[in-house]
């Protein structure tokens, strides 16, 4: 539309030139006039008809136009439902993949808080000496009971002196029973993890060589008796990042402690102790069972000489049923033999009878006369 204005106004500014240069021309006649205005009037005509003639092919290049504009603006509707289907279904799956992580991270975020109210707790208990004392214990039973059988050991056992063990194995003499104490100290450990710098580490740490080395003391004093206990006792550690830390950074205690009989045990430890010690309650009952086998098997040498001498008096009685047995066929023979002999003689004394017959009746036949 705006390009048949454009050439609506170039068609009357021409029309207004013309004009006015008919207008400015002196020679005005009428012939010339005329000729001027029939001048006029035919490129009029033929701009009229060069107008039409741009005008269709103006009607042309605007179907096409707009066919093509159709066209095109279908493929891009196209391309856009087709991109925007594609990003809903791709939106739709990463919102529900999105949808199950954050399922997950709310789980995870469960079992963080649930884990996090745990370790307080644990806090709690490990501030507490009273149920720290109660943990340890529960720990110890724990492994004591998957590794050894339930006759072997016992709980809160009340010693000769009054001392209550935490926990007494049942070992033959030697060596005796052994006590095991879980009541060790952890204030000290705690001040030298939660310590800010060097120097209050260090002070931690000397004091946790001294509480370990005093808690040995009183298990020697209390836990071993002479005559009733062993001669050692085990001091239980319930963590081993303690065992560790006090091996690693207190060796020397370690020493003090064992020259007290008294030996720190973690749980790992223990376990392998407690193999140990069922190993040796094994080979104590094989040891207390050997008299028992070799009287059994005494006894089992004994009925095996029997059942020998069982064995050559059954021979005997073959062997002698087997000399029967030739004396019985060796009668049967002789007999077999003598009554042929005898059927013999029947046969013999049988055919003598008949030949005297034959000659009596030969001796009459001759006696009669002719």
């Amino acid at each position: 539309m705006s390009v048949t204005i454009c050439i609506l106004v170039v068609f009357a500014a021409l029309l207004g030139v013309s004009i006015g240069l008919l207008i400015k021309r002196k020679d005005n006649t009428p012939d010339h006039l005329d000729a001027m205005l029939a001048d006029i009037n035919r490129q009029q005509s033929e701009m009229t008809g060069r107008l039409n003639s741009f005008a269709e092919m103006q009607e042309a290049a605007k179907g096409e136009i707009n066919r093509t504009l159709s066209e095109r603006l279908e493929s891009v509707s196209k391309n856009v439902t087709h991109t925007l289907q594609e990003s809903r279904e791709k939106t739709s799956k990463t919102l529900g993949e999105l949808g199950e992580r954050l399922s997950l991270i709310d789980q995870a975020q469960q079992q963080i808080t649930a884990l996090s109210g745990q370790v307080v707790e644990l806090q709690h208990i490990l501030d507490n000496k009273q149920a720290r004392g109660a943990f340890g214990e529960a720990q110890l039973a724990d492994i004591v009971i998957d590794g050894l059988p339930e006759s072997t050991y016992l709980f809160q056992h009340t010693l000769s002196n009054g001392k209550r063990a935490d926990c007494l194995i049942n070992l033959p003499n030697p060596p005796g029973p052994v006590v095991v104490d879980s009541k060790f100290p952890l204030e000290a450990y705690q001040k030298f993890k939660q310590a800010a710098d060097e120097v209050e580490q260090k002070a931690a740490l000397q004091q946790f060589g001294q509480d370990t080395l005093k808690h040995a003391e009183a298990i020697r004093d209390k836990y071993i008796i002479t005559g009733e206990t062993a001669d050692a006792a085990l001091m239980f550690l319930p963590s081993e990042s303690i065992f560790s830390e006090l091996h690693l950074r207190r060796a020397d205690i370690v020493d003090k402690c064992r020259s007290m009989r008294v030996y720190p045990v973690s749980p790992n430890t223990m376990s392998l102790t407690l193999n140990t010690v069922r190993a040796i309650m094994r080979d104590v009952k094989m040891r207390e069972q050997a008299s028992i086998i070799q009287k059994e098997v005494q006894v089992m040498i004994e009925d095996v000489v029997r059942l020998n001498d069982r064995i050559a008096k059954l021979r005997s009685h073959f062997d002698q049923a087997n000399k029967d047995i030739e004396m019985i066929e060796t009668s049967g023979t002789k007999i077999s033999r003598r009554g042929e002999k005898i059927t013999a003689l029947e046969v013999e004394d049988s055919k003598t009878d008949k030949e005297k017959i034959s000659d009596t009746t030969n001796d009459l036949l001759s006696s009669q006369p002719d």
